[in-house]
């Protein structure tokens, strides 16, 4: 008996010694970078990488990380902060990169490094530095709680971008309720994204609400933020059908509780998601052309995203000439059909519009091929370069 006490008392000590304790660390450490002292130019760069430890949780917590950069260093007002100053008199010194990592690696991209420290900068084109050194330091959150890593100091060539509003925070849908149901990451066959709202009043950052109208069978869909980050950014499920979960990588799929018609709200400036049914009334179309110059204004049959009659969204690949007029209308008759205005975002990369009975005829900047998608319930339309 003295022996299997003992036995017991040992594993018990084992059972102890193997069960992680959560620990609540203050800081991790952030690499100095190879390249920290040897000046990168910005303007032939691809990209800025770093690494950094894991902070001691006490296990392998998957935490989320993003990077940030100072040009003093001090890390006390960031840029969103002074741009909700509507006098004017608050400077920022840092900025959050948007890129959300899962890994204790990550890379900024050169141009997007270039605009955030503009945005701290603040520089006139005649009075840009040469050089300049930038303070960088990463954050981890994970079950609720914010900590920082040491800052390590990188030199870098700037080089001077007009700065504007940001372009409109876009999501995709995807999942067995959208387009083809593969969970691929094809546009327009494989994931539909989600709407601007026209009149919607979008902030600095582009953040505001979205939104998609279509039917949904309940076979599950999810949102996901950028098609290529491994689903650092998406939103998914709770416990239940209406509590909606982001970045969760453990997240169920959103299902509704019946088939039919819904709208999908996502407010991206203050993280609010909703689905619920669409009451209005739904016409049936059979088919969505793109007419124009480039075609005599015949028909250039787009594909249906879904199969069956409940279908909404249709999507094309075509080349277009500089100047080419386009518009869209119901296959084999203009009793409806839209038109509009393109709106440029993404550098150019993105067109989109609000479509408008009898609207104007949309004119293509460029020669370029572009991926189109277009929702006939809202008459909205993207224009993805290829």
């Amino acid at each position: 008996m003295l022996l299997l006490g003992v036995g017991a008392f040992s594993a018990c000590s084992d059972d102890l010694d193997n069960n992680p304790v959560l620990k609540t660390p203050e800081t991790f450490t952030l690499n100095t970078p190879a390249y920290a002292n040897q000046n990168t130019d910005l303007a032939t760069s691809s990209s800025l990488t770093f690494t950094w430890s894991q902070p001691d949780y006490g296990f392998p917590a998957a935490a989320e990380y993003q990077l940030q950069a100072s040009l003093d260093g001090k890390f006390t007002v960031s840029v969103d902060e002074a741009a909700a100053d509507e006098t004017g008199k608050t400077k920022a010194n840092y900025l959050t990169f948007d890129n959300v990592f899962t890994l204790v690696e990550g890379s900024i991209n050169a141009e997007d490094f270039n605009k955030g420290i503009m945005k701290i900068g603040q520089w006139e084109e005649d009075a840009m530095p040469e050089s300049q050194t930038v303070y960088v330091r990463a954050m981890s959150t994970y079950g609720g709680s914010t900590i920082y890593s040491n800052t390590v100091a990188i030199k870098v060539l700037p080089y001077f971008v007009e700065l504007s509003d940001a372009s409109v925070e876009i999501w995709w849908l995807i999942g067995g309720d959208i387009a083809d149901g593969s969970w691929g990451t094809d546009i327009g066959k494989s994931v539909i994204p989600m709407q601007p709202i026209e009149g919607e009043e979008y902030d600095a950052k582009g953040q505001g609400k979205i939104q998609w109208i279509g039917y949904l069978k309940g076979d599950g869909f999810k949102l996901r933020g950028d098609l290529n980050d491994g689903w650092a950014t998406q939103w998914g499920q709770g416990d239940s059908f209406g509590t909606f979960v982001k970045n969760d990588g453990g997240s169920a799929n959103i299902t509704v509780p019946e088939a039919g018609y819904y709208k999908v709200t996502l407010n991206t400036a203050t993280d609010e998601l909703t689905v619920e049914p669409y009451v209005e009334a739904v016409e049936t179309i059979d088919g969505i052309s793109i007419s124009g110059s480039f075609n005599e204004w015949g028909d250039e049959e787009m594909t249906p995203c879904a199969e069956g009659e409940n279908n909404h969204d249709w999507f094309i690949e075509y080349t277009f000439e500089a100047n080419a007029e386009v518009k869209f209308k119901q296959t084999g008759t203009w009793d409806y059909n839209k038109g509009g205005e393109l709106i440029s975002a993404d550098g150019g990369n993105l067109l989109y519009g609000f479509g408008v009975s009898n609207g104007a005829n949309l004119i293509m900047p460029e020669p370029a091929t572009y991926i189109v998608v277009f929702n006939d319930i809202t008459g909205m339309f993207h224009f993805y370069k290829k």
